[in-house]
């Protein structure tokens, strides 16, 4: 292998680690690994790019990233609550491959392909499936295309799937141009992880040809602070100077990102090349997903360790995805303690409480001179509750 080809992206494709003896090659695999590895069928298969597969521990079968990628036993134990399509997306899906939840934006899931597939994945029903039904075809295309053609509230595309860029320039060029001839709609976005597992990917001509299509958004999915490598810092940079804005879409995943001091330097890293962290998603209760979830305290407890901690362009909005087609739904420790009388209570990030001006009836105005704003003394100051949701302090 030379260097050019590890640069190839096309190269890391063909060569991804599919297979139990393949994986053998570069990783100590444990017992519980080989067994799920050889008792896998289906959907979700194992697929990780040579480069991704470079920042794994060959040795820790409990480093966070390679948790991620490589399949233990832990995966074929359904929790209760767990489902193939929790999120109900077949069922708002009005033409094959589309899903249309919000009244103004569609989810348009242009293939079932990944280059790297994660263990915990939202769609792990159909991504890699060899079965006809989930195949993505040509037809499916223009079916969806055409029902956002004749939906004119439709002003705003999500393509996904799978991983839009593992499709070819000219296939992804050939769809962003139909899209973009729709007069509605009024901007693209794409969702994808391939800058994260495959860096290679992002070329100067792919960018050339991406910026054509501005207003597109890019809403890249990171999980841990080893994923932001040489070289996809180069990634990330090589799409912020094309004009594209960047957002992270992480999901939370017990002992992988679960504390304030990783997500903390996640987010850091995340600002330093010009991604917003955007979404901190709770794992989807997908079948065989339990190993990866923490309670939602734990997500409550990484915003409060981040809002005023840090600057407010680091802090993601936490949300839950409701089960059953519900959309995303925010979440935010209890920063509003309360009311008294007129004034509203509130708990800023270092537990000390503020009252702010809040009456609910029509406001009585006065010559007098303002008053200075009341606060609690620091040493009595009640602490935030905890345990509950609602309210919002401004960003830092």
């Amino acid at each position: 292998m030379s260097t050019r080809e590890w640069n190839d992206w096309r190269w890391q494709n063909r060569h991804r680690f599919t297979s139990l003896s393949a994986l053998a090659r570069v990783l100590e695999l444990t017992d519980d690994e080989r067994q799920a590895l050889q008792a896998h069928r289906g959907s979700l298969p194992v697929g990780i790019t040579p480069y991704y597969a470079s920042l794994l521990d060959p040795r820790n079968a409990m480093q966070p990233l390679r948790r991620t990628v490589v399949p233990t036993l832990a995966e074929f134990k359904r929790m209760p609550g767990e489902a193939d399509d929790p999120l109900g997306e077949d069922g708002h899906s009005p033409v094959p491959g589309l899903v249309h939840r919000y009244p103004d934006r569609v989810l348009f899931l242009v293939s079932n392909f990944c280059t790297t597939y994660c263990r915990y994945c939202t769609r792990s029903r159909m991504v890699g499936s060899s079965d006809a039904d989930r195949a993505v075809t040509r037809s499916q295309w223009e079916q969806s295309i055409a029902y956002i053609a004749a939906h004119p509230e439709v002003r705003d595309v999500l393509i996904s799937g799978g991983d839009p860029l593992s499709l070819s320039d000219e296939r992804l060029e050939w769809l962003l141009t139909r899209l973009r001839h729709i007069p509605h709609v009024e901007f693209l976005r794409i969702g994808t992880k391939v800058p994260v597992v495959m860096p290679q990917r992002i070329t100067p001509a792919l960018t050339r040809m991406l910026k054509r299509f501005h207003p597109l958004w890019m809403s890249i999915h990171f999980l841990h602070p080893d994923e932001i490598t040489p070289e996809v810092v180069e990634a990330c940079e090589r799409l912020a100077d094309a004009g594209i804005p960047l957002g992270s879409q992480t999901v939370l995943l017990k002992d992988v990102n679960d504390n304030v001091p990783v997500m903390k330097q996640l987010v850091h890293n995340l600002l330093k090349i010009r991604v917003k962290p955007y979404y901190l998603y709770q794992c989807d209760p997908i079948t065989g997903s339990g190993h990866f979830r923490t309670p939602v305290q734990t997500g409550l407890d990484i915003i409060r360790g981040l809002r005023g901690h840090t600057t407010g362009y680091a802090v993601p909005a936490y949300v839950i995805d409701a089960p059953g087609g519900g959309g995303k739904i925010p979440l935010l420790p209890d920063y509003v303690a309360g009311r008294d009388g007129d004034d509203l209570l509130l708990v800023n990030f270092e537990g000390r409480q503020f009252r702010y001006p809040d009456p609910l009836g029509k406001p009585e105005y006065s010559d007098a001179a303002p008053t200075k704003p009341k606060t609690s003394d620091a040493a009595g100051a009640a602490p935030a509750s905890q345990g509950r949701t609602g309210g919002r302090m401004p960003c830092a």
